[in-house]
């Protein structure tokens, strides 16, 4: 293998310039605030777990870690998801607070990827974990905040699909008794949505045409509060019938919230059928094809801890809204240019910090002996303009004598 040049870096990884750091920001700043307007609390964990506990624990194939030995040969993991890492806190640093415990988080995620385009090993997610609660309330705060989190960071047209693993479980357990390989293989075309691939399976089975129409049925089961209705009569397995039920219940109070315009009831939504437990959910911006946000109920995860109780979280693509929504997230700020000889060096820089007390950004600058640079700024003194490449709103020159020109926003 060559060396790599000293300007490359990892596939999957990228960086970040100022421009797009400001918008990053400003969306983590956003969102974290709205989080934190429903009592959520931010926490940070670290980068690196230990393989056995985090990495075992965690959502992620084992395939898609990152790994790497530390100096005692202990397998370690860069953290490829939020939830475990909190779970772990939970059970352990917050085993003594009452449940229910809401927690927020923005942190940078690991995933180690194939070389395809467009797939990043390092992306950013804002999201939150409500533990202890498990009821539809919990379910219904989640995807509720989901949505004010969406609008929060910016993103103005989307769809949140919600579904219930439990409900698929039930209905084809139903249908194709014992039968565990050819449940799995529809469940997988449902997660990768491979709806022609599902087709395809449920006529490579040997099962009655009754069977094989009803199992092709859930495909149609996405609206909104009608479905419900129409799944528990598909269905008469008790898992089924109480996850339908558990959606109604979720639908109702998502009424109550007045966001049932952004959600629709999705019954091929199964999200990672090895990890979810309960009500799974994906949101879908207008002008994107990527999920750009996602979650649902794990109520098994925490018991790895030595500590079970239900939870319910998601989790914001914070990297995918930072390029949907281009220059509509930069937040612009009030910048000043200060320009200064060596007789007005101390009434500019103490006028600098004033400002900065202000909350302006300031920029300060020595112009020659001659006072050049200051008499060729005369003529952009008011209003926006640009001084080597970077956009000013307001510009002050000193030259010994107070303020010669401009004027401080």
């Amino acid at each position: 293998m060559s060396k790599p040049k000293v300007f490359e870096k990892p596939t999957g990884v990228k960086d970040y310039l100022p421009s797009a750091v400001a918008k990053l920001r400003h969306i983590e700043r956003q969102v974290l605030a709205c989080m934190q307007g429903w009592g959520y609390e931010q926490i940070i964990t670290p980068t690196m777990e230990y393989y056995d506990t985090v990495g075992v624990a965690s959502s992620t194939s084992d395939q898609k870690l990152f790994k790497l030995l530390n100096n005692r040969g202990t397998t370690l993991v860069l953290r490829s998801d939020m939830t475990a890492p909190i779970a772990r806190v939970v059970s352990s640093l917050l085993k003594q607070a009452d449940f229910p415990q809401r927690l927020s988080y923005h942190s940078n995620v690991f995933r180690a990827i194939e070389e395809e385009a467009g797939r990043e090993a390092e992306f950013f997610q804002t999201g939150v974990e409500l533990v202890g609660d498990s009821s539809a309330e919990a379910d219904a705060e989640v995807v509720a905040l989901a949505i004010a989190s969406l609008k929060a960071a910016g993103v103005e047209r989307f769809k949140i699909a919600i579904g219930h693993v439990g409900f698929l479980n039930g209905l084809m357990e139903e249908a194709l008794p014992g039968r565990v390989e050819a449940q799995e293989q529809l469940k997988s075309c449902l997660l990768g949505r491979d709806f022609v691939g599902y087709r395809k399976q449920l006529r490579e089975l040997s099962i009655d045409e009754s069977v094989q129409q009803e199992l092709e049925g859930i495909l149609r089961l996405r609206g909104g509060q009608e479905i419900c209705d129409q799944a528990l009569q598909l269905s008469v397995d008790d898992n089924a019938r109480s996850s339908i039920r558990h959606l109604c219940e979720i639908w109702d109070v998502l009424k109550a919230y007045g966001v049932c315009e952004h959600v629709l009831i999705d019954l091929t939504m199964i999200g990672d059928f090895s990890y979810y437990t309960g009500m799974t959910f994906e949101g879908y911006a207008a002008d994107l094809g990527f999920p750009v946000v996602s979650g649902g109920r794990y109520d098994n995860l925490l018991a790895q801890f030595g500590r079970p109780a239900p939870a319910t979280g998601f989790a914001l693509k914070t990297t995918r809204i930072l390029e949907l929504l281009g220059d509509k997230a930069e937040n612009e700020t009030e910048r000043t240019l200060i320009v200064y000889d060596t007789a007005g060096r101390g009434e500019a820089l103490v006028k600098a910090q004033e400002l900065r007390a202000q909350g302006v950004s300031v920029v300060t600058e020595r112009s020659d002996e001659n006072g050049s640079l200051i008499d060729g700024l005369k003529s952009k003194e008011r209003g926006s303009f640009t001084h080597k490449g970077v956009n000013y709103t307001a510009l002050l020159t000193f030259n010994g004598n107070g303020i010669k020109g401009g004027s401080a926003t």
